[in-house]
């Protein structure tokens, strides 16, 4: 393709990859391709975050880390590690009125390891009463801070035995002393006496993002992040005698960016800001791993977050362009389009409004607490028929538009990196 020149000469423009004008390319196509086929292999059988093949895959990102020559985020260890535990239900009755109550006409809600309430504990009972909001007054219940009974009208049973449904699935929550329990209990008449008993296995599962750092040459203290999450959904049901859902464009294509921006910035080596470059564990069961990692960093410290999820296919917008999720409530997005003066690539805002989709990624936590934290996708989530599925593999993914992306970035957020420009900060979410 013939080569188009710009002045001023930031970079040269080749369809759809960009060059610096140095003898260096941002990004290896056959670079991309190594690590894409090393996440999402068979091998990796999906990268649950809840199995020995999602460590298999940190192991991975963590070397890579190393070969470029990054430090650990956490001491001399690349694994910012944390526990959680996994509760699921072993038994549960209740005895009201005299009465045992089937399984449906009951919900028991918490986390400890056993409950053996009677008529002599003095719980607080409480009613949701026939016309009332079922909806807010089941949430208000919930989030109070003590244990608690709460009889509920029949009218509402249909709404309890789905709810059966929902709550009965394994629960993965943080380590907390205590966590209140409510029982909600259909019955048009209070108990003079009652027992309810409830049991939990509970187990502690260890987890980690993996993490590292560039170290800022005139404002170490002032940081920016590129992250991406490296887990997927494991093992599902078979399509013909395939039950790995792979993760390529979910989210292999954004670890991809993520190792490949930090080996581009190491060998740049022009950073006056720290660059933190971190893929996070178990986003699809919860975001647990963004949400430990920004909950244990001072957010007034970070410049901006840039968050790659999904970047193997085009987007709505046609070749070379990104959305990015709550374009509006920064101008980080401006500000990197301002450094791509003279490509044809495009920065648009997120046209999926309607999905709230910047307070549904790893970037959520960040961006509540002020942070210019945003989601970078191509993903056309309306249409794409390989989320989720088997098929999501290598072999549906468009390289060269990965390609044009990570550069893209690499050359959009180069005033961040290096201290001219400062994104405004994102209005706080109200505690």
């Amino acid at each position: 393709m013939k080569k188009l020149f710009f002045i001023p000469l930031l970079f040269v423009f080749t369809g759809t990859a960009f060059c610096q004008n140095s003898s260096h390319k941002i990004v290896d196509r056959s670079d991309i391709e190594r690590i894409l086929n090393v996440l999402a292999s068979d091998d990796m059988r999906g990268r649950h975050a809840l199995t020995e093949d999602a460590e298999r895959a940190a192991d991975f990102i963590a070397k890579e880390f190393k070969a470029v020559g990054l430090t650990p985020y956490t001491e001399n260890d690349y694994r910012q590690r944390f526990e959680m535990q996994q509760v699921s239900k072993r038994n549960s009755s209740v005895t009201w009125n005299g009465k045992v109550q089937e399984p449906n006409n009951f919900l028991i809600l918490g986390h400890a390891p056993k409950i053996h309430w009677s008529t002599s504990s003095q719980i607080p009972i409480y009613r949701i009463k026939k016309g009332e909001d079922f909806a807010q007054s089941f949430r208000n219940h919930v989030q109070s801070d003590e244990d608690a009974i709460i009889i509920v009208d029949p009218s509402f049973s249909a709404f309890i035995a789905r709810y059966n449904k929902i709550y009965s699935r394994e629960d993965l929550v943080t380590k907390t002393p205590h966590t209140p329990t409510k029982v909600f209990i259909v019955s048009k008449k209070a108990s003079d006496k009652y027992e309810i008993i409830s049991e939990n296995n509970i187990k502690t599962v260890s987890m980690s993002n993996v993490a590292a750092i560039l170290p800022g040459k005139s404002k170490p203290g002032e940081y920016v992040i590129f992250s991406a999450h490296y887990d997927h959904i494991g093992i599902i049901d078979a399509e013909g005698q395939d039950s790995i859902a792979n993760g390529a464009d979910d989210d292999a294509s954004g670890t991809t960016a993520i190792i490949s921006l930090a080996k581009y910035y190491k060998e740049q080596n022009n950073n006056d800001r720290t660059l933190i470059f971190v893929t996070f564990t178990a986003e699809e069961i919860g975001m647990f791993g963004s949400k430990y990692f920004s909950n244990n960093i001072n957010a007034d410290s970070v410049i901006a977050m840039i968050n790659i999820e999904m970047i193997g296919k085009d987007a709505k917008f046609g070749p070379n362009s990104l959305y990015i999720t709550g374009y509006d409530r920064s101008d980080l997005g401006q500000l990197m389009q301002h450094n791509l003066s003279g490509s044809n690539f495009r920065f648009y805002p997120d046209p999926y409004l309607q999905q709230n989709l910047f307070y549904r990624s790893d970037n959520a936590v960040l961006a509540a607490l002020g942070v210019p934290a945003h989601t970078f996708s191509t993903s056309q989530i309306d249409k794409d028929k390989f989320y989720h599925t088997v098929r999501d593999e290598v072999s549906t993914l468009n390289i060269d538009n990965i390609k044009s992306s990570i550069e893209a970035i690499a050359i959009g957020a180069s005033g961040i990196i290096n201290g001219s420009q400062t994104p405004r900060r994102v209005e706080k979410l109200k505690d």
